[in-house]
């Protein structure tokens, strides 16, 4: 059933404006009467049916409510230290599929990629649309932000805020499963560049009380590193 993000939800009405709403109309050529799924990007989905299409809007009639079965239950903020190319384009949209909450880029000193401010701009309205699409596609209860470039030590001070940070580490660390279980609620992780983190950074980490941790013995590239990370972790917490 098509499903769409929508926050214009009064009553037992709503309404869906802009593309979404041509998208509706003259893509998928749906018609009144028929049965859509609205989310209101708190994580509550609205079943509906169409009552009438216009060329920008279309109002529909909320039949039921219930909670997202898509949005996990432990909040992930994935600190991703900046990749070059488009590989972070990659890394979000499987981090959003899998169940991540945030993205938060980093500039660590092995970063080979180092934008200005005005590309990183304009990277970051992509990285808001790839979010978005990737929440559709995936049937999440919201969607993910993206949050701006920060340096490192910014990083680390906000990870090390969360109940649970952990710090993917190549130069060895603590087994992942030893410390998930379904009573993760919150967490943070932190997963570096192609050239991996600097040994001042993770000596820095590790005083910010992050914990190093490994995912094996084989080096995973940059972009299937936070993959693996989030599959494992939305397993142990009972949300894969």
């Amino acid at each position: 059933m098509p499903r769409f993000f929508t926050e214009n939800i009064s009553g037992d009405t709503a309404l869906i404006t802009g593309p979404d709403a041509r998208h509706i109309g003259r893509v998928l050529r749906m018609a009144v009467g028929e049965n859509i799924v609205l989310c209101d990007l708190k994580g509550l989905d609205y079943h509906c049916q169409i009552e009438s299409i216009q060329k920008d809007a279309v109002s529909c009639r909320i039949l039921s409510t219930c909670p997202s079965v898509g949005e996990p239950d432990c909040q992930v903020t994935l600190y991703q230290a900046f990749p070059k190319g488009d590989k972070m384009d990659f890394i979000i949209q499987k981090a959003v599929e899998l169940g991540v909450s945030r993205v938060v880029p980093v500039l660590t000193r092995r970063c080979v990629a180092r934008p200005d401010p005005k590309a990183m701009t304009g990277k970051l309205a992509r990285f808001s649309r790839i979010a978005l699409e990737a929440a559709k596609q995936s049937g999440r209860g919201r969607i993910p932000q993206v949050g701006e470039l920060v340096d490192f030590d910014s990083a680390v001070k906000m990870a090390a805020l969360d109940p649970l940070s952990l710090f993917f580490y190549e130069g060895g660390g603590r087994p992942l499963s030893q410390l998930l279980s379904p009573q993760v609620r919150s967490l943070s992780l932190f997963v570096g560049s192609e050239g991996g983190f600097d040994p001042e950074e993770v000596d820095l980490a590790a005083k910010a009380g992050l914990i190093p941790v490994t995912l094996g013995p084989r080096i995973l590239r940059c972009e299937t590193a936070p993959v693996c990370a989030l599959s494992v972790i939305m397993y142990a917490t009972g949300n894969l």
